[in-house]
């Protein structure tokens, strides 16, 4: 069974967020702390994941990307 859209909307911006904030010495230390993330934000956050978060940020990214 699927998630409606609004559902899995709202569990990949709150992965992010928590993503944002496990990983933010390693990843984004150059971002303002507290950032608003939205969709828009999350391909930013992806990317840096894959090239500053070793393989549990990998792994993180791949699962925003679903």
């Amino acid at each position: 069974m699927t998630q409606p859209i609004s559902e899995q909307r709202q569990r990949r911006l709150e992965l992010a967020r928590q993503a944002f904030k496990d990983f933010y010495v390693q990843c984004f230390w150059s971002w303002q702390e507290n950032p608003e993330i939205t969709e828009d934000t999350i391909p930013l956050i992806v990317r840096a994941l894959r090239i500053h978060g070793g393989a549990k940020g990998y792994e993180l990214a791949a699962e925003l990307c679903r």
